[in-house]
């Protein structure tokens, strides 16, 4: 079944509101930094503690977020996102082609760290 989750754009504050969220609400939380990746060598020394992902888990709730500000920076309308959990490789390649048939796909499905 496919699911739909919330993806929270930060910019620098990601850890503090997570940590927020995750008090009010509980569940797990988990926090990846750029000094944890492979983005890590590419990567300013002062940017290695940004948080690259974060994931709050509590039941059904997912919410998701990052400090990982897009090139043209953080403007209204772009700070939030949605994932989608898809159940297989096929349910989110024909999801993912349904979605973006006449619109600008900005992240083409690929594999990732």
């Amino acid at each position: 079944m496919t699911r739909i989750h919330s993806y929270l754009i930060f910019g620098g504050n990601c850890r503090a509101a997570m940590s927020f969220y995750h008090e009010c609400l509980g569940g797990e939380l988990t926090l990846r930094t750029l000094g944890e990746s492979p983005l890590s060598k590419k990567m300013p020394k002062q940017m290695k503690e940004c948080i690259l992902h974060a994931t709050l888990i509590k039941d059904a709730l997912v919410l998701q977020g990052s400090d990982m500000v897009p090139q043209n920076g953080l403007i209204k309308g772009n700070t939030i996102s949605l994932s989608l959990d898809c159940s297989s490789e096929e349910e989110i390649k024909e999801v993912y082609k349904k979605l973006s048939a006449d619109g600008r796909a900005d992240h083409p499905l690929k594999d990732t760290f």
